[in-house]
């Protein structure tokens, strides 16, 4: 059964109808015995590594399957608290967390000093809730099931697959886009599953007495992003330590670890905080670029030499260099997508191989978890929509920095001071977000709400009927901002998209049996963020000053020079003719062109023309995308598998 080998909770009513669903959840295949069995109590007569926490009557309430991340778990009375993250939490803190929260708000005061990734599951006041991460990598959904009520899980696909959701046309179309601003981000790919919003919450509340059903879910905030009010050193204090905490939160007391080590600066900065957890081994991984002007490598061997010297504490260190013939372009091995069924189609599935590659040559070395610095670049490069923020309260500094990235980016002058002045609202942005005009030019301003995507010419009629009803109808409802500051918004919008493409990775590691870690997506990294004044935060004259400031006394001062960053456009359009064959076959018998939603035809001939203008003006990734994942999500279910459920659940 491909596509279901991440791990998955569901959370469900205390029932009988509930209790049956709880035998309905799909099995993981064989591949996922080979990652570790979690550190974590198992119930008697759970299969596969089954996890159940029960109601008070003994029915299930939570039923987690984790290959990778641990199940933590306290009852006190009436009150439960579970949590599941990257490692096992101690009981003590559980207790210190649970016991003398009257409510949710002091729950909430209370988890805000951990550090991870975490997924909360509470049951406090006679109410359930539940909530992912505020950085949106962990995401809640919810569904309502024919006898059973309301179910929740971290996987649309799971709750698609317990209540026979159909696939969503316009979802799907929607992905076939390069950038899903929020809300359009949170359409899930099924009908009838529905996404709670990053930083909100989902409660669910209890049947009252003498009443037959519960009274339906409802979403409460129960995040806000901090004032940007600290300076720069203040920050950057704040920054280290979330950090490095967030590190420990994962491989911390690990004996072996691997990190990707680009080069770039997020990456060189996980190294260095890996390193200071002080494995028995550190494995780092780079991929060498193609590209004869790179400069990624060169900056990779300067960080493993000041790694390595100096340091009489310094653990067994290894560098692995893959060589750039090794390394698959983008479009390699598109089949193979079909080993995992993401949450949805993501752009980055294209560039699947080549992330398969690094990651077997990390588990290959013996790595039990792997870094990367994904969500660097969204939290510290800095988007120039945060200068119309920044002009409100102080137009002489935010016009001076503007000036700076002007020059830079080549913008012309009254356009600029027009994009700068423009008041338009957050449903207006919305309402002319994509259009079949062709794809603004590099030297347009950017300072809206978001970007402006053109329709691609091979989407049909159907598809782009769909795509812009959509907007219009979010545009219509009177859509709000994640922040009522465009900036803002824009950087938090960032992050979260961002979130999840990474978690592709985390699903194509626990195909391979490797668990995989973003510490930048860690909450506290992004509040501390967030935080730091924006005058101080970004600069067109500094790159990441932020971060920099952060690492000092932790990275090299000769690494935290770099101003650089490599990119890997040319083997994405090298991928596009050396992989020609495949997408020709990828467009015969299309299922997006079933569903009327591209013209077969016109991809066919694309395929055959890779450096056809038309596909240097428009990317083709999301497009791929929506294909692979559409023929691994038909083809994911068998009939729902009739599993016992635990001993704990009263028949």
């Amino acid at each position: 059964m491909p596509g279901l080998l991440r791990d998955y909770f569901v959370v469900l009513p205390d029932s009988v109808a509930g209790h049956a669903v709880a035998g309905q959840l799909p099995v993981p295949d064989a591949v996922a015995g080979q990652l570790p069995v979690p550190d974590t109590t198992r119930t008697a007569g759970g299969a596969g590594g089954t996890v159940t926490v029960a109601h008070p009557s003994g029915r299930p309430w939570v039923v987690a399957r984790p290959l990778v991340r641990k199940v933590s778990h306290l009852r006190r009375g009436d009150d439960a608290l579970v949590l599941i993250g990257p490692d096992q939490v101690p009981e003590a803190v559980l207790a210190g967390l649970l016991e003398g929260a009257r409510d949710r708000a002091g729950l909430e005061r209370r988890l805000a000093r951990l550090p991870g990734l975490h997924h909360v599951i509470a049951h406090l006041s006679g109410e359930t809730w539940i909530r992912g991460t505020a950085s949106g990598l962990r995401r809640i959904y919810h569904a309502r099931h024919a006898e059973a009520g309301t179910i929740a899980s971290d996987r649309p696909a799971v709750l698609a697959h317990l209540t026979g959701a159909p696939l969503d046309d316009g979802a799907l179309a929607l992905r076939m886009l390069d950038f899903l601003p929020h809300p359009l981000s949170r359409r899930v790919l099924w009908r009838g599953v529905h996404e709670t919003g990053a930083g909100y919450g989902l409660a669910l509340p209890v049947a009252a007495p003498g009443t037959a059903a519960a009274p339906g879910p409802r979403e409460y905030r129960w995040w806000e992003p901090p004032p940007p009010e600290l300076p720069l050193a203040e920050g950057a204090r704040r920054l280290g330590d979330a950090v490095a905490a967030s590190v420990r939160a994962h491989i911390g007391g690990l004996d072996r670890i691997s990190c990707e080590l680009s080069g770039g600066l997020d990456s060189t900065t996980l190294t260095f905080a890996a390193r200071a957890t002080a494995p028995a081994e550190l494995s780092l991984l780079t991929v060498a670029a193609r590209d004869r002007y790179s400069e990624d490598e060169t900056w990779a061997r300067r960080a493993v030499e000041a790694a390595r010297g100096g340091h009489t504490d310094t653990p067994a260190l290894a560098h692995h260099i893959i060589p750039a013939d090794q390394a698959p372009y983008f479009y390699a091995d598109l089949a193979a997508t079909s080993a995992e069924l993401n949450d949805e189609p993501l752009p980055v599935a294209p560039g699947r191989a080549r992330a398969h590659l690094l990651l077997s040559r990390a588990h290959a070395t013996g790595s039990r978890y792997h870094l990367t610095g994904y969500g660097g670049d969204e939290l510290f490069l800095g988007l120039p929509h945060a200068y119309q923020d920044l002009f409100h309260g102080n137009p002489l500094t935010a016009w001076n920095h503007l000036s700076g990235l002007r020059h830079q980016l080549g913008w012309p002058l009254l356009p600029t001071l027009k994009a700068l002045l423009n008041r338009s609202t957050f449903p207006r942005y919305l309402a002319g977000a994509v259009t079949t005009e062709p794809q603004p030019v590099t030297r347009t301003p950017l300072l809206s709400w978001g970007v402006r995507q053109s329709l691609r010419p091979w989407f049909t009629d159907h598809a782009n009927a769909l795509i812009t009803e959509e907007f219009r109808a979010a545009a219509a409802g009177q859509a709000e901002p994640i922040d009522r500051w465009r900036g803002r918004h824009v950087d938090i919008d960032a992050v979260r998209m961002g979130a999840r493409h990474f978690q592709a990775m985390e699903d194509i590691g626990m195909t391979i049996g490797l668990p995989v870690a973003a510490p930048f997506y860690d909450d506290r990294v992004l509040e501390a963020t967030l935080a730091v004044r924006l005058a101080e935060r970004i600069s067109p004259w500094r790159y990441k000053p932020l971060l920099v400031e952060a690492m000092r006394g932790v990275v090299p001062d000769a690494l935290l020079a770099r101003t650089t960053k490599d990119h890997m456009s040319s083997d994405e359009h090298q991928g596009l003719r050396e992989h020609a064959p495949d997408l020709a076959d990828l467009w015969t018998g299309s299922r997006l062109a079933e569903r009327g939603l591209v013209d077969a035809r016109h991809l066919l001939r694309l395929a055959a023309e890779p450096f056809s203008p038309v596909l240097v003006e428009h990317s083709i990734s999301s497009t791929v995308a929506g294909e692979t994942w559409l023929r691994t999500a038909e083809n994911a279910w068998n009939p729902p598998d009739r599993t016992p459920t635990t001993s704990e659940a009263s028949r």
